[in-house]
């Protein structure tokens, strides 16, 4: 017989409210500094604040109802708002339209697609693209405004994707007529996930191969016009479909096209770099990588998104594991979640991992800002030492922000879902926040340059740079490490940490020595696997495809590597009074990671197995560190909880409460529909079978 439990040592139920409010008693810096120094200052938070409040007022965008709206009903809600934003889009400043967009990528990650596609891709490749009395003619026509198109951007197929080069769709120049004729030859050159086609877009921007007198001149890119913006009935030629229900981002109409034979005028082909004569002469820039500048803005968005979006994903996680209590000691509080340490293991390194990429986000968004001012103010000769040093940007950038775009987008993705794991069976629910944040950002992962190309590009660049720094060429500031880890005949000179403390191990200037050693070790694996593919006879492009899993390993080292330069460059330029929490996050990012790829830091020479045991030392002791600001640093990220969009995150630490509410009011009690053809036949069907006539055999027995 049990004896049973004494109820007075059953544990207390503590208030969550009361447990949150403790977490907030004394941060070890300034709160309200710390957001302005993430947002850029204090104008920017007191803007983003008041965007915020707007949105949260607008009727229209109502967000916590979004789990039980259906597809049709998703897609008409998005498009309900689009008017609004296109209005506040060309009225107010840029800068403010820019934050407002990043809002809305957190708030509404569908919509933002959906609206992007018009103002970032479409519009985008006009302004990249076009020439500037091309512009003002789509300006005219209502490019900008959405008023009179609503335009798509044209450039996956079925069959190609990363591929820019093999796409099959084709765009003939007819010369008797001075039209260009847009044609889809193939099944698998079918324009595909194409956003806003299903439903929307009255204009695509389309790339297709030019061809002119029977030769090809490569992928372009074509405004080709989809409905009559009158009737909206689809051009002669042009068939388009709709994809359907997706992953995530239902908010957008996802689409096919084909086009068959469809007629453009010649002046549809957008000219800034390569130009078609009247007579069929084709005009080459001398540079044609020029044209890609523009396309590396929505890479370097994703940076900032994911920063972004993680920030979310912490912010709920780390409250509610300040509110919620499993196991402890008979007749007292439960322990709260963020007291244990494996808790402080599985959440605070995806802290430091979050702020690394706020700040690599803003030196990525300011280096492509220079850049595009420089591609903006070069001549058309495209000659000279400012063309050639706008090529060197470009490259760099290019690369830098594909090495970026995929290991920040992946960690994002990781973030979300181990936020979302940490919140237990809650985290299942799509009422609690984080399920269809990872259903909708695993879009980033893919789109855009699919991450695993993405991070071969990389590496490629980070190959011929090596190679050319061999020959004495210049290196770019983001790879002057290799000087010093490198010697001229490209035999590694490595250095070594000097201290064996957790301290000394753990510094942020060792750290960032160790990190630029094991990229370069990466770097120089890399070179030697595509010298040796060389020496095996292949060519230049089969080597760089023989050394692909070091290029893409390069490409990691090199981008962790990047991140905590970037950390430390903002450690050092942040207020006195934010310095240490900052520094404790720097180097928390820096040694978890370390950690994490141990073997490298070994294999270079930079620690001894004594240095990375004294490293895990360190981490523990910055995991417990960082656990008495948790709390404060999501406060820090500024999100209203109508932002936060969870009864999990809540600021105030009614959870439950909340949860409660937000599971009732969208699930009323009702009768059960099919409970008469369903489940009252299930409950009283007989399970009787008809035993058949008697036979007279069995009588004679």
């Amino acid at each position: 017989m049990s004896s049973g439990t004494d109820v007075r040592l059953l544990p207390k139920v503590a208030n969550p409210m009361e447990s949150i409010s403790e977490e907030r008693k004394a941060p070890s810096f300034p709160v309200r500094d710390l957001t302005y120094w993430i947002d850029g200052g204090k104008r920017v938070t007191e803007m983003k604040e008041r965007i915020m409040l707007e949105f949260e007022r607008d009727p229209l965008w109502r967000i916590n109802d979004h789990p039980n709206l259906t597809l049709a009903e998703t897609r008409e809600r998005a498009m309900s708002k689009v008017r609004r934003l296109a209005d506040l889009a060309v009225s107010r400043p840029l800068d403010e339209t820019m934050l407002r967009l990043s809002i809305v990528s957190v708030l509404d990650p569908g919509f933002w697609t959906r609206f992007g596609v018009h103002f970032g891709l479409f519009f985008g490749a006009l302004q990249g693209q076009a020439t500037a009395s091309q512009l003002a003619y789509w300006m005219e026509k209502g490019a900008l405004s959405m008023q009179g198109i609503t335009g798509c951007f044209g450039m996956t197929e079925l069959g190609h994707g990363s591929n820019v080069a093999g796409l099959e769709t084709t765009a003939t120049l007819d010369e008797k007529t001075d039209e260009f004729v847009v044609h889809s030859p193939t099944l698998t050159a079918t324009k595909w996930w194409i956003g806003g086609a299903a439903h929307t877009a009255t204009h695509c921007a389309v790339y297709a191969q030019l061809i002119v007198k029977g030769k090809c001149y490569g992928t372009k890119t074509f405004v080709v016009q989809l409905r009559d913006t009158q009737t909206f009935q689809l051009m002669a030629g042009v068939n388009i479909g709709d994809l359907g229900k997706k992953m995530g981002r239902d908010q957008i109409d996802n689409g096919w096209i084909r086009f068959t034979y469809v007629r453009i005028p010649r002046s549809n082909m957008l000219m800034k770099h390569t130009k078609v004569t009247r007579a069929g002469d084709v005009i080459a820039p001398p540079l044609a990588q020029l044209a890609y500048g523009a396309l590396i803005q929505g890479r370097v968005s994703m940076v900032s998104d994911s920063a972004n979006v993680a920030k979310r994903a912490l912010t709920i996680a780390t409250r509610y594991a300040s509110v919620r209590r499993q196991f402890g000691q008979g007749g007292e509080s439960e322990t709260k979640l963020l007291d244990y340490p494996i808790h402080q293991h599985r959440l605070l390194p995806l802290m430091a991992q979050t702020f690394a990429m706020i700040f690599a986000a803003r030196e990525m968004t300011a280096n492509y800002q220079h850049l595009m001012g420089e591609l903006g103010e070069l001549g058309e000769d495209n000659q000279g030492a400012a063309v050639q040093g706008a090529i060197k940007n470009l490259k760099e950038t290019h690369a830098t922000s594909a090495g970026l775009k995929a290991f920040c987008t992946w960690m994002c993705l990781n973030i979300i879902d181990q936020c979302r794991q940490s919140l237990g069976g809650h985290g299942y629910s799509a009422y609690t926040g984080l399920s269809q944040a990872y259903s909708d950002f695993a879009v980033h992962c893919t789109w855009e340059g699919d991450n695993t190309i993405l991070t071969l590009q990389c590496g490629r660049y980070l190959v011929a740079t090596a190679l050319d720094a061999r020959k004495g060429q210049p290196l770019p500031d983001n790879l002057a490490y290799l000087k010093d880890t490198v010697s001229a005949d490209g035999s590694a000179a490595p250095k070594a940490c000097k201290g064996d403390s957790a301290d000394q191990v753990s510094a942020l200037a060792t750290l960032t020595a160790a990190w630029s050693s094991v990229a370069a070790n990466a770097i120089r694996s890399a070179v030697r696997d595509f010298e040796t593919g060389l020496a095996k006879g292949l060519s230049k492009d089969n080597a760089y495809e023989f050394s692909s899993a070091a290029r893409l390993h390069a490409a990691r080292m090199h981008t962790y590597t990047y991140l905590l330069q970037r950390f430390a460059a903002q450690v050092d330029q942040s207020p006195a009074a934010l310095r240490p929490v900052l520094t404790l996050l720097a180097r928390l990012f820096g040694a978890h990671s370390a950690v994490q790829h141990s073997g490298e830091f070994l294999q270079a020479g930079f620690y001894s197995g004594a240095q990375v045991d004294a490293l895990k030392a360190f981490v523990n002791t910055a995991c417990a560190d960082v656990r008495k600001d948790g709390v404060p640093l999501t406060d820090a990220f500024g999100y209203t909880d109508y932002m936060v969009n969870s009864p999990l995150g809540r600021y105030d630490g009614n959870v439950y409460e909340k949860y409660f509410d937000i599971v009732t009011s969208l699930n009323p009690t009702k009768p059960v529909p099919y409970f008469d053809s369903l489940i009252k036949p299930l409950l009283e069907r007989t399970t009787d079978t008809d035993a058949g006539p008697e036979l007279e055999i069995d009588q004679e027995e």
